[in-house]
């Protein structure tokens, strides 16, 4: 799988980070500060991701990330700040910044942005994403964005099949809200989250004639496809 390049100065986040990645089949440098950022990816090489810390000692992020892309400007960055203000939010994506992650975060939703921008990058076929899927009873394309059972079959809105992508590709799994609205809606907004709301109801209903599938509510992180 890809190897990552890590760069967090508390090393206590720092080793749970690269204990985690590793865990999951990536191969994980971790570097303490700005400074051995850039001496590890300078040496060492070869890496497919960069995660860095925003505020840290000798080189803050920000720096380290202008660096790499001087060297690289392929290279997918993402960011993690304990900050949450636009305007740093802003100066990360000026930098090069694929994506940027306010502590404290899940290890699942960072695992999954990670997922998402790989696939984006990937040089695979577009042909090797999964797009149909066997959801108890039901059939669904979402190529079509069409959801069958027996004889019937539903059409669904664009909002609809991208949830329900999504949901599929991590069922019996937790979904994050905040991951699955800035994923397909763009921000995590409360608007946006009343607005995802009324899909899953809507969702609900139409998986409604088999009663083993369940769209799960899970209180502080998100939705689960039970299946």
């Amino acid at each position: 799988m890809a190897k990552i390049l890590l760069t967090e100065d508390d090393p206590n986040l720092g080793m749970l980070l690269q204990e985690y990645l590793e865990a999951k089949g990536f191969t994980t440098d971790l570097a303490k500060n700005g400074e051995e950022g850039i001496k590890f990816f300078l040496e060492k090489g070869g890496y497919d991701m960069c995660i860095f810390d925003v505020m840290m000692p000798k080189k803050d992020g920000f720096s380290l990330a202008k660096e790499i892309r001087m060297k690289d400007k392929e290279i997918p960055i993402i960011f993690l700040t304990a900050k949450s203000m636009k305007d740093d939010t802003i100066q990360g994506f000026k930098v090069g910044a694929d994506d940027y992650i306010t502590k404290p975060f899940s290890m699942e939703e960072l695992l999954m942005r990670m997922k998402a921008i790989l696939r984006r990058i990937s040089k695979q076929e577009p042909d090797n994403q999964i797009l149909k899927f066997e959801i108890g009873a039901y059939k669904f394309d979402a190529q079509t964005n069409s959801l069958s059972i027996n004889y019937s079959q539903n059409k669904l809105t664009t909002k609809e099949s991208e949830l329900l992508k999504l949901l599929c590709q991590n069922k019996n799994q937790s979904v994050s809200r905040s991951f699955a609205l800035k994923l397909i809606w763009g921000d995590d907004s409360y608007f946006n989250a009343r607005s995802m709301d009324v899909y899953i109801t809507k969702l609900r209903k139409h998986l409604k004639e088999d009663p083993n599938l369940q769209i799960m509510n899970m209180h502080g992180e998100g939705f689960k496809l039970i299946c």
